[in-house]
Formats: C-alpha cells, structure tokens, sequence
C-alpha cells in the first residue's frame, strides 16, 4: 500500500495545530477530569471544527460530514490524539457509532443520529461489557424480552459496567440479549437508545483513571422500540465487531506517545546529554516501535471498508497499546520521582503523569490484548471454527 497521505497533509495538520493552540488551553489534559470547564472546552472546540466541516472529515457531505478522504480523518485523529484529544468524547460518535449507522443504520436513524453528530451536538456512550462478560462479549447476560401488544418492542434489563462517558452522554449503544436459546453469536441486538429513558441509572466508578472513564449503567425494564435496533434483530455480535474495529484504529494514542518523546527531548535540552546510554538506546527503540504501529494503523485504515479487517485493526492496537506502556515507563525512567507530579508546576503540566495511569489500562480497554492477539491468530491460520 502506499503511505502517503496526500498532498494536503502538511497544511492540514498546520491549520489543525493552530486552532488548538488558539482554542485550548496549555496544560489541557482531556475532558474526564474534576474540572467542568475542560469538559465545556471541547464541546466548544467541536463545534469550531463542525463549522469548518473537520469534526466528521472523512463523512459524506449528506451526513454533515466534510467529504474528505480517510487519510485526511488520519491526520485529524493523529493531531486530536497528540494534544490530549481536545474532541473530548466526541470521537466515540465519529470514529464508530456514526459508521455503523451509515453501514447498518435505517434512512430514519441516519436522518436522527448522523447530523446530530457531525455537528458536535451530541454524546454517544457504548454499553456492551458487564459484570460476567467483559472479554467475552457473546456472553453478556443484559435481555430484551419482547413487550407490548404487538409483542414487537422489548424491555431491557441488566447491568453494564466499565462505560465511559455514561455520566456525560445523552445516547447508548447497548448490546442485550434478545435470543437466549440461539447460537451463542446469534444471541444479541444492538439498541439506540437515550440516555433519558425511564429506567437507567449511572452510577461512577472511581479509579486511577479518573472521573467520567469508569461508570456502570443498571438497566431496569428500560422500553426499547423496533425503530431503535440498529441493524437486525439476532445480528448484533456481527455489528459490534465491525464497529470495535472502527474504534480500535481511530484511538491514534501512539501520535501521543510520539509527541510526549518529542516535547520531553525539548525539555530536557542540554540534559539529553547526561541520560545513560541504556535510556538514550530504548529511547530509540520506542521511537522505532511507534514507527511501526504508526505503520500498522495506516495498513488498517487502508482497510477499513472491508468487513473482515478486524484482525487488521487488532494487530493496529496491538502495536499502539504495548507502545503506550513502554513509552510511560521510558518517561519515567527519565524522571524519576518527578514522573508522580500532577498540575501545573509538574513535568510537561502533569501529562506524563495523567499518559502513564491511563497506559495502564490501555491493554484492556476496547478488548484485551489478549483478545486482539486471538483475533490475528485466526487470521493468520485460519479460524478452524467455521
């Protein structure tokens, strides 16, 4: 494949880095902290790039999108990474839930949702893992059993956890149970449902990472309508697996990485010198290793269209993940006791501190390493399965 990514690379990423640093504050960490202006910071920032037809790119115009190429959206989820993704939880509803609903959804879903979200207006949240089934999603426990007069709608009930932005989105895609006696991947629906629906309660959960990452969601006879099933009924673990490999490629967290090396390099200035030779060496290593899952996140963009480039996108995070712890423990190493310091006065404004806590759980979020490592297997020697 060819790795260029286009002519207008270089001047978009200029014009993108220069609406961050008139748009966002230094020292911005992201939007799941303590503090509600940094929240209201990137809904604001998302709206300037709605206007500029940037939040959704790569989108057709007919879904408010920009019309842009998919190596353009690249270079945007490159820059929205390398400054602590100023989108905020927008990019959830522009790198999967808007191109599942173009894939699966109905004329009346798209025509709801799609606008909604490439003008930044919305927040979407992903109810799939629980309590019993977080690796093994096909296990989820959460039913729809059929409801009304017509017995065509469902009520739901369950309990889903490890979902971020719940506290913060007005919309859920959420993966139930609706054929309990099919095939254990014939078993599930996904639902469009808002967040305002009787029935659903948020509840944070506190941890490292910090607010809004971590919530459980209890679902108790939330009524769910024909209307609200994206795709088909019975056909949700074949639509989920298509959308968790848009979410794992536009996670672009090793243009993080790269940019954390790059602004430390600069920090540390004559210092560089008086690293040991072992820092300086894996230094170069991890600038290596980021080439390469560079690399591999282009090879699954190229991809992307392709309904069976999940094992592509898999080995993309794969590369990003280990990528992403090997280059928090590089900083620290760097730093020492230094690395822990949070706020203003710390190192780089605290972000190597906020980049190591959140690489810890990097190998676990949007399926475990260990998951995607399966899914290349089986592409690799064929799924013996079928």
């Amino acid at each position: 494949m060819d790795y260029e990514l286009g002519e207008d690379a270089g001047e978009l990423r200029t014009h993108l880095r220069q609406l961050i640093s008139d748009h966002i504050p230094e020292g911005f960490l992201g939007a799941c902290t303590g503090d509600p202006q940094d929240l209201a910071t990137t809904e604001a920032f998302c709206k300037l790039l709605a206007a500029e037809g940037l939040l959704a790119l790569a989108w057709p115009k007919e879904h408010g999108g920009g019309g842009g190429s998919i190596w353009q959206q690249t270079v945007l989820r490159e820059e929205m990474w390398a400054h602590h993704e100023p989108r905020g939880p927008q990019y959830m509803g522009i790198n999967w839930v808007g191109p599942a609903l173009m894939r699966y959804g109905t004329p009346e879903q798209k025509a709801k949702h799609l606008s909604a979200i490439a003008a930044g207006d919305v927040i979407w949240c992903q109810g799939f893992s629980e309590p019993e089934a977080g690796t093994d999603l096909a296990a989820l426990r959460t039913r729809a059993v059929p409801d009304g007069p017509d017995g065509k709608g469902w009520r739901i009930t369950g309990q889903k956890v490890w979902t971020s932005y719940a506290q913060m989105a007005s919309w859920c895609v959420l993966a139930a149970c609706t054929h309990p006696d099919a095939p254990k991947h014939k078993r599930l629906t996904l639902f469009l449902l808002p967040m305002d629906r009787a029935g659903f309660t948020v509840r944070p959960i506190p941890s490292m990472l910090g607010p809004h990452h971590l919530n459980e969601m209890f679902l108790d006879g939330v009524r769910a309508f024909p209307d609200d099933v994206l795709g088909e009924p019975g056909d949700g673990w074949r639509v989920m697996r298509e959308a968790l490999a848009f979410e794992r490629v536009g996670i672009a967290r090793y243009a993080r990485c790269e940019s954390l090396l790059d602004r430390m390099r600069a920090a540390l200035g004559d210092d560089w010198d008086q690293l040991p030779e072992s820092i300086r060496a894996s230094w170069v290593r991890a600038l290596v290793d980021l080439r390469v899952a560079r690399l591999l996140a282009y090879r699954a963009v190229s991809v992307q269209d392709d309904a069976a480039a999940d094992a592509a996108a898999s080995a993309a995070r794969i590369a990003t993940t280990t990528c992403d712890q090997q280059v928090a423990e590089l900083l620290f190493d760097v730093l020492g006791p230094a690395a822990l310091d949070s706020g203003a006065t710390a190192p780089l404004h605290g972000a190597i501190e906020d980049h190591w806590r959140y690489a810890q759980a990097a190998t676990v979020a949007s399926g475990t390493i260990e998951v995607q490592r399966m899914l290349v297997a089986r592409d690799v020697l064929g799924d013996h399965r079928r």
